[in-house]
């Protein structure tokens, strides 16, 4: 495995979860319509975003709970690095998020309000439960994730200053997408708390970044105007069906009682991802020799 020898990467975490430091910067003159110029497309991914500083902080908070309680060394230091990425994920989608609210979208509103849902659940949820969560939404970033390194072409259309941003999260989200999954069968193990998480995290997380969405939308007068037709957003859904049908299968392959991350080799998807992000960030990253 080759290291980076620039002065901006972080040699930390392990050999397969290296924690990365990336320090984007976001300028004013990205259009605020970055995904091809749709609404639609933006606002989704922004509404994602906006889940996203609160939403790794709870992730570190649920492992965190059991990480002085691992038995398995190698876990231990998995973890480690598991927070380390998931520390800077939410430092630089703070850093993007910034730079949508200067574009007079309501993206602090959006923040607190994940923040005051999550503080409820974690009052109300038993940290059995909360990790249940993070290893379900974990389950829905990797599957995204790898979805984006095996079709880049997905995100053709975004600008070409957050392509890294969003290569970058995709690769450290396969990385480390086993962590939290194997300190809950370590420490729960639980059929029944997993997949009953699984199903009550996929309504919230289809609810709300819907409604997130919609609220980006209605408070940007000028989205209406620079939407795209209905018939062209149909007809992409239908030209991705096959990458849809894939989604769907690898998202219930979480209710099997067999299951297991890793199941899913993604070595070579995340080896492409990182060539990819070298064109941009170039010894940032981290190659497979």
């Amino acid at each position: 495995m080759a290291t980076a020898s620039h002065p901006g990467y972080e040699r930390a975490g392990t050999t397969e979860i290296p924690v990365r430091r990336m320090d984007f910067e976001f300028d004013d003159s990205i259009p605020k319509y970055w995904f091809g110029g749709d609404p639609l497309r933006t606002m989704i991914l922004t509404a994602l975003s906006c889940t996203f500083p609160e939403g790794e902080r709870m992730f570190m908070r649920s492992v965190r709970h059991y990480q002085n309680d691992l038995r398995d060394p190698a876990l231990k230091k998995q973890v480690r690095a598991f927070i380390g990425q998931e520390a800077h994920h939410g430092k630089e989608h703070e850093a993007f998020n910034r730079m949508m609210a200067n574009k007079g979208l309501p993206i602090r509103y959006l923040e607190k309000f994940t923040e005051a849902g999550l503080a409820r659940e974690e009052k109300f949820f038993s940290p059995q439960r909360m990790l249940a969560k993070t290893c379900a939404l974990e389950h829905f970033t990797a599957m995204f994730a790898e979805t984006l390194l095996e079709h880049p072409e997905l995100i053709d259309d975004i600008d070409e200053r957050l392509k890294p941003l969003w290569l970058w999260h995709a690769v450290e989200e396969s990385e480390h997408k086993s962590v939290a999954f194997d300190v809950f069968k370590e420490q729960v193990d639980s059929y029944w708390i997993r997949t009953s998480e699984m199903a009550l995290t996929t309504l919230l997380f289809s609810l709300f970044s819907a409604l997130h969405t919609r609220t980006l939308l209605k408070a940007d007068p000028d989205a209406k105007q620079a939407a795209r037709p209905l018939r062209e957003n149909l007809k992409g859904l239908w030209k991705n069906r096959h990458i849809l049908g894939k989604l769907g299968k690898h998202y219930l392959a979480y209710y099997r009682p067999d299951f297991h991350p890793s199941q899913k080799d993604s070595q070579q998807l995340r080896e492409k991802g990182l060539l990819l992000l070298q064109k941009y960030v170039g010894d940032k990253v981290q190659l497979a020799a």
